[in-house]
Protein backbone atom coordinates (compact mmCIF):
# COMPACT_ATOMS: atom_id res chain seq x y z
CA UNK A 1 0.00 0.00 0.00
CA UNK A 2 1.01 3.57 -0.17
CA UNK A 3 1.72 5.72 2.85
CA UNK A 4 -0.96 4.58 5.10
CA UNK A 5 -3.78 7.20 6.49
CA UNK A 6 -3.56 5.83 9.57
CA UNK A 7 -1.68 3.34 11.60
CA UNK A 8 -3.47 1.17 14.38
CA UNK A 9 -1.23 -0.47 17.43
CA UNK A 10 -2.26 -3.04 18.75
CA UNK A 11 -4.38 -5.98 17.05
CA UNK A 12 -6.46 -7.47 20.03
CA UNK A 13 -10.58 -7.11 19.32
CA UNK A 14 -10.17 -3.14 19.51
CA UNK A 15 -7.82 -2.83 17.11
CA UNK A 16 -8.80 -5.49 14.72
CA UNK A 17 -12.59 -3.82 15.20
CA UNK A 18 -11.72 -0.42 14.81
CA UNK A 19 -9.23 -0.75 11.88
CA UNK A 20 -12.11 -2.47 9.76
CA UNK A 21 -14.03 0.24 10.52
CA UNK A 22 -11.48 2.97 9.30
CA UNK A 23 -10.72 0.95 6.37
CA UNK A 24 -13.51 1.78 4.98
CA UNK A 25 -12.69 5.68 4.65
CA UNK A 26 -8.78 5.13 4.71
CA UNK A 27 -5.89 3.55 4.26
CA UNK A 28 -4.82 1.44 7.08
CA UNK A 29 -1.70 -0.49 8.80
CA UNK A 30 -2.95 -2.99 11.59
CA UNK A 31 0.39 -3.62 13.94
CA UNK A 32 0.22 -7.02 15.74
CA UNK A 33 3.47 -7.28 18.03
CA UNK A 34 2.65 -10.94 18.52
CA UNK A 35 2.71 -14.04 15.55
CA UNK A 36 -0.99 -14.00 15.95
CA UNK A 37 -3.92 -11.55 16.63
CA UNK A 38 -5.70 -11.64 19.61
CA UNK A 39 -3.18 -13.39 21.53
CA UNK A 40 -3.56 -11.00 24.98
CA UNK A 41 -6.70 -10.18 26.69
CA UNK A 42 -8.88 -11.09 23.66
CA UNK A 43 -8.25 -14.99 23.49
CA UNK A 44 -8.26 -15.17 27.18
CA UNK A 45 -11.86 -13.70 27.41
CA UNK A 46 -14.41 -15.58 29.35
CA UNK A 47 -16.60 -15.01 26.18
CA UNK A 48 -20.13 -13.63 27.60
CA UNK A 49 -22.15 -10.62 26.56
CA UNK A 50 -23.94 -8.99 29.89
CA UNK A 51 -26.00 -5.85 29.00
CA UNK A 52 -25.78 -4.50 32.52
CA UNK A 53 -22.39 -5.59 33.29
CA UNK A 54 -20.15 -2.27 33.95
CA UNK A 55 -20.75 1.16 34.93
CA UNK A 56 -23.13 3.53 32.85
CA UNK A 57 -20.97 4.51 30.27
CA UNK A 58 -20.34 0.84 29.47
CA UNK A 59 -23.72 -0.25 29.41
CA UNK A 60 -24.72 2.63 27.26
CA UNK A 61 -21.66 0.72 25.00
CA UNK A 62 -23.06 -2.67 25.71
CA UNK A 63 -26.62 -1.45 24.34
CA UNK A 64 -25.35 0.13 20.83
CA UNK A 65 -22.80 -3.17 20.25
CA UNK A 66 -25.96 -5.63 20.83
CA UNK A 67 -27.38 -5.19 17.69
CA UNK A 68 -24.24 -5.79 16.09
CA UNK A 69 -23.24 -8.80 18.43
CA UNK A 70 -27.34 -10.42 17.49
CA UNK A 71 -26.92 -10.12 13.64
CA UNK A 72 -22.98 -10.11 12.73
CA UNK A 73 -24.06 -7.86 10.31
CA UNK A 74 -20.86 -6.53 7.72
CA UNK A 75 -18.92 -8.94 10.10
CA UNK A 76 -20.12 -12.12 9.55
CA UNK A 77 -22.69 -14.13 7.78
CA UNK A 78 -24.58 -14.91 11.18
CA UNK A 79 -25.31 -13.58 14.65
CA UNK A 80 -22.67 -14.20 16.77
CA UNK A 81 -24.45 -14.74 20.19
CA UNK A 82 -26.16 -17.75 21.63
CA UNK A 83 -28.03 -18.14 24.79
CA UNK A 84 -26.75 -18.68 27.95
CA UNK A 85 -27.98 -16.26 30.96
CA UNK A 86 -25.96 -15.58 34.30
CA UNK A 87 -27.28 -16.17 37.95
CA UNK A 88 -26.22 -14.02 40.35
CA UNK A 89 -26.37 -15.66 43.97
CA UNK A 90 -26.23 -13.56 47.28
CA UNK A 91 -25.89 -14.74 50.83
CA UNK A 92 -27.74 -13.06 54.01
CA UNK A 93 -24.76 -11.25 54.23
CA UNK A 94 -25.18 -9.63 50.38
CA UNK A 95 -28.24 -9.10 49.71
CA UNK A 96 -27.60 -5.47 50.22
CA UNK A 97 -24.81 -5.66 46.95
CA UNK A 98 -27.69 -7.63 44.67
CA UNK A 99 -30.09 -4.77 45.13
CA UNK A 100 -26.94 -3.03 44.09
CA UNK A 101 -26.86 -4.49 41.40
CA UNK A 102 -30.21 -4.31 40.49
CA UNK A 103 -30.90 -1.17 41.11
CA UNK A 104 -30.25 0.56 38.06
CA UNK A 105 -30.18 -2.96 35.42
CA UNK A 106 -32.51 -3.84 33.50
CA UNK A 107 -34.47 -7.23 31.93
CA UNK A 108 -33.72 -9.02 35.37
CA UNK A 109 -35.52 -11.68 37.07
CA UNK A 110 -35.66 -12.34 41.01
CA UNK A 111 -35.55 -15.86 42.11
CA UNK A 112 -36.24 -17.72 44.83
CA UNK A 113 -33.26 -20.62 46.24
CA UNK A 114 -35.42 -22.90 44.46
CA UNK A 115 -35.61 -20.89 41.35
CA UNK A 116 -31.68 -20.74 41.32
CA UNK A 117 -31.45 -24.46 42.20
CA UNK A 118 -33.41 -25.52 39.12
CA UNK A 119 -31.22 -23.55 37.29
CA UNK A 120 -28.08 -24.79 38.57
CA UNK A 121 -29.05 -27.79 40.93
CA UNK A 122 -25.02 -28.46 42.63
CA UNK A 123 -25.02 -24.85 44.39
CA UNK A 124 -25.73 -25.39 48.32
CA UNK A 125 -29.01 -24.18 48.75
CA UNK A 126 -28.09 -22.94 52.34
CA UNK A 127 -25.61 -20.28 50.85
CA UNK A 128 -28.42 -18.58 49.02
CA UNK A 129 -30.77 -15.92 50.55
CA UNK A 130 -31.77 -14.89 46.86
CA UNK A 131 -30.29 -14.91 43.29
CA UNK A 132 -31.22 -12.42 40.27
CA UNK A 133 -31.33 -13.87 36.78
CA UNK A 134 -30.07 -11.67 32.89
CA UNK A 135 -32.07 -14.25 30.81
CA UNK A 136 -30.35 -12.01 27.86
CA UNK A 137 -26.52 -12.60 29.28
CA UNK A 138 -25.02 -14.09 26.20
CA UNK A 139 -21.83 -16.65 24.87
CA UNK A 140 -19.57 -14.98 22.50
CA UNK A 141 -18.19 -16.62 19.42
CA UNK A 142 -15.11 -13.94 19.65
CA UNK A 143 -13.30 -16.20 16.98
CA UNK A 144 -15.52 -15.75 14.74
CA UNK A 145 -16.08 -11.65 15.51
CA UNK A 146 -12.44 -11.28 15.48
CA UNK A 147 -11.81 -13.11 12.40
CA UNK A 148 -14.66 -11.56 11.08
CA UNK A 149 -13.46 -7.88 11.48
CA UNK A 150 -9.53 -9.26 10.20
CA UNK A 151 -11.55 -10.36 7.08
CA UNK A 152 -13.42 -7.32 6.54
CA UNK A 153 -10.00 -4.82 7.18
CA UNK A 154 -8.30 -6.73 4.56
CA UNK A 155 -11.24 -6.61 2.25
CA UNK A 156 -11.09 -3.06 2.71
CA UNK A 157 -7.54 -2.90 1.23
CA UNK A 158 -6.18 -2.52 4.47
CA UNK A 159 -2.66 -3.90 5.70
CA UNK A 160 -2.12 -6.78 8.89
CA UNK A 161 1.55 -7.01 9.69
CA UNK A 162 2.01 -9.29 12.89
CA UNK A 163 5.68 -9.91 14.79
CA UNK A 164 5.97 -6.00 15.26
CA UNK A 165 6.57 -4.27 17.83
CA UNK A 166 6.77 -1.00 18.46
CA UNK A 167 10.47 0.81 19.25
CA UNK A 168 9.93 3.92 18.94
CA UNK A 169 7.65 6.71 18.06
CA UNK A 170 8.05 10.73 17.12
CA UNK A 171 6.14 13.17 15.29
CA UNK A 172 7.33 15.25 12.55
CA UNK A 173 5.75 17.71 10.04
CA UNK A 174 2.47 16.37 10.63
CA UNK A 175 3.61 13.25 10.51
CA UNK A 176 3.89 10.22 13.05
CA UNK A 177 7.05 7.82 12.72
CA UNK A 178 6.64 4.34 13.56
CA UNK A 179 9.28 2.38 14.36
CA UNK A 180 9.72 -1.32 14.74
CA UNK A 181 12.63 -3.81 14.65
CA UNK A 182 12.34 -4.09 10.91
CA UNK A 183 10.77 -1.14 9.50
CA UNK A 184 9.79 2.03 9.76
CA UNK A 185 6.05 3.49 9.04
CA UNK A 186 4.78 6.81 8.32
CA UNK A 187 1.04 7.95 9.10
CA UNK A 188 -0.75 11.66 9.96
CA UNK A 189 -2.44 9.36 12.36
CA UNK A 190 -1.78 6.81 14.85
CA UNK A 191 -4.48 4.70 17.45
CA UNK A 192 -3.06 3.52 20.54
CA UNK A 193 -5.04 -0.07 20.88
CA UNK A 194 -1.85 -1.60 22.76
CA UNK A 195 -3.94 -2.70 25.95
CA UNK A 196 -2.26 -3.29 28.89
CA UNK A 197 1.13 -1.53 26.89
CA UNK A 198 -1.31 1.65 26.12
CA UNK A 199 0.50 3.62 28.60
CA UNK A 200 4.01 2.75 27.22
CA UNK A 201 2.80 3.54 24.44
CA UNK A 202 1.66 6.85 25.13
CA UNK A 203 5.09 7.21 26.93
CA UNK A 204 7.04 6.64 24.04
CA UNK A 205 5.15 9.29 21.87
CA UNK A 206 5.78 12.01 24.57
CA UNK A 207 1.91 11.83 25.28
CA UNK A 208 0.95 12.03 29.25
CA UNK A 209 -0.49 8.50 30.44
CA UNK A 210 -3.88 8.39 31.77
CA UNK A 211 -3.15 5.70 34.55
CA UNK A 212 -3.92 2.11 33.51
CA UNK A 213 -3.52 -0.33 35.76
CA UNK A 214 -3.27 -3.90 34.29
CA UNK A 215 -4.98 -6.33 36.46
CA UNK A 216 -4.69 -10.06 36.50
CA UNK A 217 -7.95 -12.29 35.81
CA UNK A 218 -7.69 -16.25 36.26
CA UNK A 219 -9.48 -19.24 35.12
CA UNK A 220 -9.07 -22.98 35.08
CA UNK A 221 -11.31 -25.57 33.17
CA UNK A 222 -12.87 -28.20 35.32
CA UNK A 223 -14.31 -31.51 33.90
CA UNK A 224 -18.61 -31.11 33.96
CA UNK A 225 -20.22 -32.84 37.43
CA UNK A 226 -20.76 -36.45 36.77
CA UNK A 227 -24.84 -36.67 36.34
CA UNK A 228 -25.31 -33.44 35.17
CA UNK A 229 -26.20 -32.43 32.03
CA UNK A 230 -24.33 -28.76 32.06
CA UNK A 231 -24.80 -27.17 28.90
CA UNK A 232 -28.00 -25.05 29.68
CA UNK A 233 -26.75 -23.91 32.39
CA UNK A 234 -26.01 -20.25 33.11
CA UNK A 235 -22.83 -18.53 33.91
CA UNK A 236 -23.62 -18.89 37.80
CA UNK A 237 -21.61 -16.24 40.23
CA UNK A 238 -21.31 -14.58 43.90
CA UNK A 239 -22.43 -11.14 43.20
CA UNK A 240 -19.73 -9.95 45.39
CA UNK A 241 -17.49 -11.10 42.38
CA UNK A 242 -15.56 -13.10 44.41
CA UNK A 243 -15.49 -16.65 41.80
CA UNK A 244 -17.69 -17.21 38.92
CA UNK A 245 -18.64 -20.49 36.56
CA UNK A 246 -19.17 -20.86 33.12
CA UNK A 247 -20.17 -24.03 30.77
CA UNK A 248 -17.33 -24.23 27.90
CA UNK A 249 -17.74 -27.26 25.62
CA UNK A 250 -18.52 -29.53 28.24
CA UNK A 251 -16.42 -28.40 30.63
CA UNK A 252 -16.86 -25.64 33.50
CA UNK A 253 -14.51 -22.62 33.33
CA UNK A 254 -14.47 -21.78 36.60
CA UNK A 255 -12.34 -18.08 37.74
CA UNK A 256 -11.70 -16.73 40.88
CA UNK A 257 -12.43 -13.55 39.58
CA UNK A 258 -9.19 -11.84 40.63
CA UNK A 259 -8.14 -8.31 39.60
CA UNK A 260 -4.46 -7.86 41.19
CA UNK A 261 -2.51 -5.18 39.95
CA UNK A 262 0.41 -5.55 38.28
CA UNK A 263 2.58 -4.78 35.45
CA UNK A 264 2.05 -5.16 30.68
CA UNK A 265 3.47 -9.26 30.64
CA UNK A 266 1.90 -11.99 29.12
CA UNK A 267 0.25 -13.24 32.25
CA UNK A 268 0.00 -16.02 33.28
CA UNK A 269 -1.74 -17.66 36.51
CA UNK A 270 -0.66 -17.49 40.65
CA UNK A 271 -1.10 -21.04 42.28
CA UNK A 272 -2.34 -19.28 45.26
CA UNK A 273 -4.53 -17.07 43.74
CA UNK A 274 -6.36 -20.19 42.02
CA UNK A 275 -6.63 -22.21 44.74
CA UNK A 276 -8.41 -19.67 47.40
CA UNK A 277 -10.56 -18.62 43.97
CA UNK A 278 -11.84 -22.87 43.84
CA UNK A 279 -12.04 -22.85 47.22
CA UNK A 280 -14.55 -20.18 47.46
CA UNK A 281 -16.01 -21.80 44.74
CA UNK A 282 -16.14 -25.16 46.34
CA UNK A 283 -18.12 -23.58 49.69
CA UNK A 284 -20.98 -22.77 47.17
CA UNK A 285 -21.36 -25.61 45.57
CA UNK A 286 -22.25 -29.38 46.56
CA UNK A 287 -19.67 -31.47 44.21
CA UNK A 288 -16.07 -31.59 44.91
CA UNK A 289 -13.28 -29.54 42.90
CA UNK A 290 -11.57 -31.74 40.49
CA UNK A 291 -8.07 -31.55 39.43
CA UNK A 292 -7.80 -28.88 36.44
CA UNK A 293 -7.16 -29.58 33.04
CA UNK A 294 -5.94 -26.43 31.78
CA UNK A 295 -5.20 -22.46 33.68
CA UNK A 296 -4.56 -19.79 31.93
CA UNK A 297 -4.75 -15.75 33.14
CA UNK A 298 -5.30 -12.48 31.00
CA UNK A 299 -5.06 -9.04 31.91
CA UNK A 300 -7.94 -6.93 31.97
CA UNK A 301 -6.31 -2.98 32.11
CA UNK A 302 -8.32 0.11 33.78
CA UNK A 303 -8.14 3.83 34.17
CA UNK A 304 -9.06 4.93 37.80
CA UNK A 305 -12.86 5.60 36.98
CA UNK A 306 -13.14 2.21 35.19
CA UNK A 307 -14.40 4.00 31.83
CA UNK A 308 -12.14 3.19 28.65
CA UNK A 309 -10.35 5.94 26.78
CA UNK A 310 -11.58 6.52 23.38
CA UNK A 311 -10.63 9.93 21.62
CA UNK A 312 -7.60 11.82 20.14
CA UNK A 313 -4.87 12.56 22.94
CA UNK A 314 -5.68 16.73 23.78
CA UNK A 315 -1.94 17.87 23.81
CA UNK A 316 -0.77 15.39 20.60
CA UNK A 317 -1.79 15.71 17.10
CA UNK A 318 -2.42 13.05 15.40
CA UNK A 319 -2.37 10.70 18.86
CA UNK A 320 -5.48 9.08 19.15
CA UNK A 321 -6.17 6.61 22.42
CA UNK A 322 -8.84 3.07 22.20
CA UNK A 323 -7.43 1.82 25.46
CA UNK A 324 -8.47 0.98 29.23
CA UNK A 325 -11.80 -1.12 28.05
CA UNK A 326 -10.78 -3.23 31.12
CA UNK A 327 -13.24 -6.82 31.20
CA UNK A 328 -15.40 -5.42 28.31
CA UNK A 329 -13.27 -5.22 25.22
CA UNK A 330 -15.33 -8.21 23.44
CA UNK A 331 -18.62 -7.05 23.75
CA UNK A 332 -18.15 -3.44 23.62
CA UNK A 333 -15.63 -3.30 20.15
CA UNK A 334 -18.63 -2.97 17.63
CA UNK A 335 -19.51 0.10 19.64
CA UNK A 336 -15.91 1.94 20.31
CA UNK A 337 -14.86 0.83 16.62
CA UNK A 338 -17.65 2.61 15.03
CA UNK A 339 -17.14 5.85 17.67
CA UNK A 340 -13.25 5.23 16.63
CA UNK A 341 -14.21 5.96 12.94
CA UNK A 342 -16.30 8.89 13.16
CA UNK A 343 -13.81 10.62 15.43
CA UNK A 344 -11.45 10.04 13.36
CA UNK A 345 -13.11 10.54 10.14
CA UNK A 346 -14.57 14.15 11.43
CA UNK A 347 -18.39 12.04 11.14
CA UNK A 348 -20.61 12.90 14.43
CA UNK A 349 -20.74 9.69 16.42
CA UNK A 350 -24.18 7.46 16.67
CA UNK A 351 -23.54 7.58 20.60
CA UNK A 352 -24.62 11.06 22.56
CA UNK A 353 -22.48 13.34 23.62
CA UNK A 354 -22.29 12.45 27.39
CA UNK A 355 -21.16 8.96 26.32
CA UNK A 356 -18.44 10.45 24.08
CA UNK A 357 -17.36 13.04 26.25
CA UNK A 358 -17.00 10.41 29.30
CA UNK A 359 -14.88 8.54 27.23
CA UNK A 360 -12.66 11.24 26.16
CA UNK A 361 -8.57 11.18 27.14
CA UNK A 362 -9.45 15.25 27.81
CA UNK A 363 -10.91 14.11 31.33
CA UNK A 364 -7.71 13.37 32.54
CA UNK A 365 -6.02 16.63 31.53
CA UNK A 366 -9.13 18.69 32.96
CA UNK A 367 -8.77 16.51 36.35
Amino acid sequence: MTQPDIIVIGGGIAGTSAAAHLAEHANVLLLESEPQFGYHSTGRSAAIFIRNYGNAVLRALNNAAAPVLQSGKGICDSGLLSPRGELLIAGSGDLEELEDYARDATGLEHLSPEQALELVPILRPERIAAAILEPDAQDIDVDRLLQGYLRLLRGRGGKTVTNSRVCGLTHDNGLWRVATKETEYFAPVIVNAGGAWADQIAQMAGASPVGLTPMRRSAVLLDAPQEYNIDHWPLFASVTESWYAKPDAGRLLVSPADEDPTHPHDAWPDDMVLAEGLYRYEQAVTVPVTRPSHSWAGLRSFTEDRTPVVGFDPAKDGFFWLAGQGGYGVQTAPALAALCAALCTGEAPDLDEGTVAALSPARFAQG
